[in-house]
């Protein structure tokens, strides 16, 4: 059996640790090509472009 911590750990100290432990919102910037907003050095979802070139087809929503 490896050592055991002597006293609890009280919530106080516990947060303390934790402060940087949440999650951060992605950067999202407009695209160039159709002005949507996406998230940075990522493909458009909504035209399939990335750095002015056409990466993937995207299928047309029916409405």
């Amino acid at each position: 059996m490896g050592p055991l911590p002597k006293r609890r750990t009280s919530k106080a100290r516990r947060d303390r640790r934790r402060t940087h432990d949440v999650l951060s919102l992605k950067h999202l910037v407009p695209c160039p090509n159709c002005g949507e907003y996406k998230v940075s050095h990522q493909v458009c979802p909504s035209c399939g472009t990335y750095n002015g070139r056409k990466v993937i087809e995207v299928e047309e929503k029916e409405d």
